[in-house]
C-alpha cells in the first residue's frame, strides 16, 4: 500500500467548498490504484475538459459577434462575403471544440439538457420557414416562444451560413442576399448557442474562473448554475463530491467514451447507412458545411483525449491500464487509430456516401470493435 498523504490530497483540491474541516476524519492511505486514478482524473479535468469547453465558449462568443456583424452590415447595405466567411470560420472552430467534448456529455451537458439544446439534428426546415413567415408578418418571437430543439443550436446556424450546390456535392458560403427575418433568427440562435457554451464552461470550471464578460453573459441569461463539476470530480471521496472514489470517476469517463463510440458507429454513421433498425438517409450531421466526417473523427479524438490525455506527459487512465494490462492498453490505441482511419476513408459529402463500403466498415470498426475494447477497459477498472 502506497501512502497518499493529506498534503498530496490537498493538491487535488482547488476550492474551499470541498475542503475538510478539522473535525473531518481523514484516511491517510489509499490504494495504489486510487492514487494512480486520482492523478488521471485531475489531468483529465484540468487539461482535457476545461480547456475544451473554454475553447468552445470563446469561439461561440466570437461566432455571436460575427453574426451581429452580418446583421448590422446587412442593414447598412455593406454586407460582404468576407463577413459571412468570418462567421463560418467561427462556427467551425466552436463546432470542432464541441465534437471534441462529446466523450464527456455526462454531468452538466446532460443535467441541463445542453446536448440536445445545441446539437439536435436534422434541422426542422419546415418549422423554420413557418417561424420566418411569422416574424415577417410581425410576430414578436423569442427563444421562449416555441423554439424547439430542431430550430436551435449548431445546425440552425450552419444552415444560415452555408448552402449546398444544386447537386449536393459541394458546400459554399450563404449568399449575402439574406432577409431581415433570417438575420433576426440567426442572431437569436447564435446568442443562445453562446450562452449555452459559456454555461458548460462555467459548470466545469466554476463561474468565478471564467472571466467577467462570460460571468455577465450568464447573469443576463439567468444561466449561472453555481456548479463546479470539475472540482467535484477531482475531489472524489471528499465532502461535497458525488463520486465516492476515483475509480467511480474514471468509470464515468470511460462510460462517456463508450456512449459516444456507440453513437458515432450506430447512429451518426449507422442510421443513414441503414445498419441500424432505423434507416434514415436524411439523418445527416453537419450536412450543409460538409463537416460530417470531421465531426465523427473529432468524436473519436475526444475518446483518445479522455483515455490517453490531451497534453504530453499527462497522467491518464491509459497509464493505469498499461500498468495492469498492457495488452489491453495496446488494443485501445489500435482501436482508436483504426476508427479514425475508417471514418477518414468515407468520402464527403457523407450524405452521398453513407451507404458505401467505407461507411459499412466504419459502422463495425467504431460501433462494435471500439465499443468492445472500451467495455474491456471499463471492466478492467472494476477489478
Amino acid at each position: 500500500m502506497k501512502k497518499f498523504t493529506t498534503i498530496a490530497l490537498a493538491g487535488l483540491m482547488s476550492v474551499s467548498t470541498f475542503s475538510c474541516s478539522e473535525s473531518d476524519p481523514v484516511d491517510d492511505t489509499v490504494s495504489a490504484k486510487e492514487e494512480a486514478l486520482s492523478h488521471a482524473v485531475t489531468a483529465y479535468v484540468d487539461h482535457t475538459v476545461r480547456p475544451t469547453y473554454k475553447g468552445m465558449a470563446d469561439a461561440a462568443v466570437n461566432l455571436y459577434d460575427r453574426c451581429v456583424d452580418i446583421q448590422t452590415r446587412h442593414s447598412e447595405g455593406t454586407l460582404t462575403e468576407a463577413d459571412i466567411k468570418a462567421a463560418a470560420e467561427a462556427w467551425k472552430e466552436s463546432r470542432r471544440y464541441w465534437e471534441l467534448s462529446e466523450a464527456f456529455l455526462f454531468g452538466p451537458a446532460a443535467d441541463y439538457n445542453i446536448d440536445p439544446h445545441i446539437d439536435s439534428w436534422p434541422l426542422d426546415k419546415d418549422a423554420m420557414e413557418r417561424l420566418l413567415e411569422a416574424i415577417r408578418k410581425g410576430a414578436d418571437y423569442s427563444l421562449d416562444n416555441n423554439f424547439g430543439y430542431g430550430l436551435l443550436g449548431f445546425h440552425s446556424i450552419e444552415y444560415m451560413l452555408y448552402e449546398l450546390t444544386a447537386d449536393g456535392t459541394a458546400s459554399r458560403l450563404h449568399s449575402t442576399n439574406y432577409t431581415t427575418e433570417e438575420l433576426k433568427y440567426l442572431v437569436m440562435v447564435a446568442e443562445d448557442l453562446r450562452n449555452q457554451c459559456v454555461c458548460l464552461e462555467a459548470c466545469w470550471a466554476g463561474t468565478d474562473n471564467i472571466g467577467s464578460l462570460k460571468q455577465q453573459i450568464l447573469t443576463d441569461a439567468d444561466l449561472d448554475k453555481d456548479k463546479n463539476h470539475g472540482d467535484m470530480m477531482k475531489n472524489a471521496g471528499r465532502a461535497g463530491s458525488i463520486y465516492k472514489t476515483f475509480q467511480e470517476a474514471a468509470e464515468e469517463i470511460i462510460q462517456g467514451c463508450i456512449d459516444i463510440a456507440d453513437e458515432v458507429g450506430s447512429t451518426k454513421i449507422g442510421r443513414p447507412n441503414g445498419a441500424t433498425n432505423t434507416d434514415d438517409r436524411n439523418y445527416i450531421e453537419s450536412p450543409y458545411s460538409l463537416n460530417s466526417i470531421e465531426d465523427f473523427q473529432d468524436n473519436i479524438r475526444s475518446i483518445s483525449n479522455s483515455y490517453f490525455g490531451s497534453a504530453g506527459g499527462d497522467a491518464s487512465i491509459s497509464d493505469y491500464v498499461k500498468s495492469v494490462n498492457p495488452t489491453l492498453d495496446t488494443k485501445m490505441r489500435e482501436a482508436i487509430d483504426e476508427s479514425i482511419a475508417a471514418i477518414a476513408a468515407i468520402p464527403e459529402p457523407f450524405a452521398l456516401n453513407a451507404t458505401g463500403s467505407a461507411a459499412d466498415k466504419a459502422v463495425k470498426v467504431v460501433g462494435t470493435d471500439l465499443v468492445d475494447v472500451l467495455e474491456e477497459v471499463y471492466n478492467q477498472l472494476g477489478k
